[in-house]
């Protein structure tokens, strides 16, 4: 892929790849941050290929934005914490220690690459020949870097656990079983054959949807506290109006 179709791939990709990392740096939630570093590492996959590096760019997307990232997502949303809890300090003086590891890690990179020396390119080409993109990569990796890549997969999954164990909130009380819940609902006379379920429609997710009443008015129970907070509750008129028209062109069709 030479010439134009590189330049507007390049032009095209390279403003987003660029906008997508932007919002890393500033976004105020941490799944938009991952959000925009996953279309960062798509686009470098979509690069990769484009420079007849196959086998990186089917990595860089499956391993790195299929895998990696969406580790980091599910880590956000097992721990949960939010914005406000990041100005808590959980360990006494973990921000400076953070920093001034920062500041050395920086200097160490920026004296590494200093010192980097590069021979005349060689091209994939090259590579490609004689044992070939697939085999060249791994020789790499488990070759010669095999204790890197070893020491770097074990630092990400202690990264991951060390999150969850940090955010961890320790249960004050004993958490009640189902049977104490049961027996709760019944001395209180409250809801005691559960809580209706939300309502149902072939053409939506229902978890949404809140249920209907004999009378007709949408239950607040049958739907969850956290969509309710968010006010992402689907209003029921637009599906009960959706039906009526659908009889009325059922009712047109048998006339005519």
């Amino acid at each position: 892929m030479t010439g134009l179709g590189e330049e507007v791939m390049f032009w095209v990709l390279g403003p987003i790849s660029v906008l997508a990392a932007t919002g890393l740096l500033f976004a105020k939630k941490a799944v938009h941050a991952a959000l925009g570093m996953a279309l960062v590492m798509i686009n470098l996959g979509i690069f990769y290929i484009a420079e007849q590096a196959d086998f990186l760019g089917i990595i860089q997307i499956f391993v790195y934005t299929g895998a990696v990232m969406m580790l980091f997502l599910f880590v956000l949303m097992l721990v949960g914490v939010d914005s406000s809890d990041s100005l808590v300090e959980t360990l006494k003086g973990q921000k400076w220690a953070a920093l001034l590891l920062s500041l050395g890690l920086a200097a160490l990179i920026f004296s590494a690459v200093g010192r980097v020396q590069f021979g005349p390119a060689k091209g994939l080409s090259a590579v490609n020949t004689t044992k070939g993109n697939v085999s060249a990569v791994a020789e790499l990796i488990f070759g010669q870097y095999v204790w890197v890549f070893e020491i770097t997969s074990a630092l990400l999954i202690t990264a991951a656990l060390g999150a969850m164990v940090l955010a961890h909130r320790e249960r004050l009380g004993i958490k009640p079983s189902q049977r104490q819940w049961s027996e709760r609902r019944i001395l209180q006379n409250r809801n005691v054959a559960g809580l209706p379920a939300p309502g149902v429609y072939a053409r939506h997710n229902a978890v949404d949807t809140p249920a209907l009443l004999p009378d007709g008015s949408p239950s607040e129970l049958s739907v969850s506290r956290v969509l309710s907070a968010r006010e992402q509750v689907t209003v029921p008129t637009r599906h009960v109006d959706a039906e009526h028209a659908i009889e009325r062109d059922l009712k047109e069709g048998e006339t005519r």
